[in-house]
């Protein structure tokens, strides 16, 4: 089976949108390609003695609302096509939750776990070097992804630092507390995703006890795992890249990570039936979280999805042949890019308290969490009504109709 072009999906799901909200044509145009994209090369001294080339990109996609913004993504698979739907996503992300940013994306072709800590330190480091004029707080600011975390942001922060002579703990986000961190950003995609699903479950009238199934059970996944189980949900299947496993009596997510965390996988967890990445998606439920990468709904499995709803906190796990399968099949499915935009909108904040060099608490920054992704739900469900639409293409009508504003604006 062919590899699907991520970024071709993107652009298929604002046609749709852009069709029924009537979007100026300048506009569609303008956004059917990105403004940027840089695309180089990082050498890294191995230690065997070697020298590897690692293929890197960033891509700038809009900038029309304020600053790029968007992660970095260490993988093997990773393209500029991939970074290209990324950064698309992230533009469409910051405006469907009106935070005034844009969209950018950064990648590197590489499997991070075939390298020590000595040489991913040196790949982070060159991947800075590569962009030291690129990016910026007030022109492109990167944060973690797949396979990054606030280790290797901190040593990007510090490259680009020293490069630059002078503190700019802005130009990063997703960094640890001690270097100009904001409390909460850990787990604040999944924290996104559960205001989001709660919102939802009212719409649904879903009672306590509503079952879950995660696929994904890394960092956003595991966090949502564990808060869901904190507000009554019953978590009966995850997943994660070796397989998963399924319990209709329930899971405890801790102790689920403790066993992946000890042994290398959630498989073989006790009394958990272990079960393939396929069959997790299939396993009947109320709420499915697709919370790995994309393209894992295709047309081809859509039909067998037993879940009432979908909630991605993952980018572009949905293909638009599988968006209209689920449609047609009543499944409500609430879109990336809102579901996972907690993550994007408490890097802003963190961007907003590197400006002011005043940090806020944890409860505060949940406390201005919270009404973005519910108010940003609201107004997504409100134009699914207005134009009997999906969420998506709902949330698409929502956000373009924001960066229309800012592009006409500027003229």
């Amino acid at each position: 089976m062919p590899k699907i072009n991520p970024f071709k999906s993107a652009q298929q799901q604002l046609d749709k949108a852009a069709q029924l909200m009537g979007l100026d044509s300048t506009v569609r145009e303008r956004l059917s390609m990105p403004k940027r994209e840089i695309h180089f090369y990082v050498p890294v001294n191995m230690d065997d003695g070697s020298t590897k080339i690692f293929e890197a990109y960033r891509v700038q996609y809009d900038d029309s609302r304020g600053p790029n913004k968007g992660g970095i993504r260490f993988h093997p698979a990773t393209d500029i096509n991939e970074v290209k739907a990324l950064a698309f996503w992230m533009t469409f992300k910051c405006a469907t939750v009106g935070i005034p940013l844009g969209g950018g994306k950064g990648g590197v072709t590489v499997d991070p776990k075939r390298l020590s800590e000595r040489e991913l330190e040196q790949l982070s480091r060159g991947f800075i070097r590569g962009l030291r004029a690129d990016i910026g707080p007030d022109k492109d600011v990167p944060a973690p992804d797949v396979y990054t975390n606030p280790k290797i942001m901190a040593w990007m922060l510090d490259e680009y630092e020293t490069l630059h002579g002078r503190h700019l703990p802005g130009v990063i986000t997703g960094k640890p507390l001690p270097v100009g961190g904001s409390a909460g950003r850990g787990y604040s995609t999944a924290q996104g995703g559960v205001y989001v699903t709660l919102e939802l479950a009212k719409k649904m009238k879903l009672k306590k006890g509503a079952t879950v199934v995660i696929q994904g059970f890394g960092n956003a996944g595991s966090y949502m795992a564990k808060i869901l189980t904190k507000k009554g949900y019953k978590i009966i299947g995850v997943s994660d890249s070796r397989g998963g496993i399924v319990n209709p009596k329930g899971l405890d997510p801790v102790a689920v990570e403790k066993h992946k965390a000890s042994t290398g996988s959630v498989q073989n967890f006790a009394g958990a039936k272990n079960v393939t990445n396929a069959q997790v998606l299939t396993t009947p439920c109320d709420i499915l979280v697709p919370a790995a990468l994309e393209n894992v709904i295709t047309a081809d499995n859509a039909g067998k999805i037993k879940a009432k709803a979908i909630v991605e906190l993952a980018n572009g796990p949905t293909t638009p042949e599988a968006d209209e399968k689920l449609y047609k099949k009543g499944i409500i499915l609430v879109p990336d890019i809102l579901a996972n935009a907690g993550g994007v909108t408490v890097s802003y904040f963190e961007q907003v308290q590197n400006a002011y060099n005043y940090y806020w608490s944890e409860q505060e920054v949940l406390a201005k969490l919270e009404p973005i992704m519910v108010d940003s739900f609201n107004a997504v469900w409100a134009n699914t009504v207005k134009y009997n639409c999906d969420l998506r293409t709902a949330a698409y009508i929502h956000a373009a109709r924001r960066i229309e504003q800012a592009m006409l604006a500027r003229g």
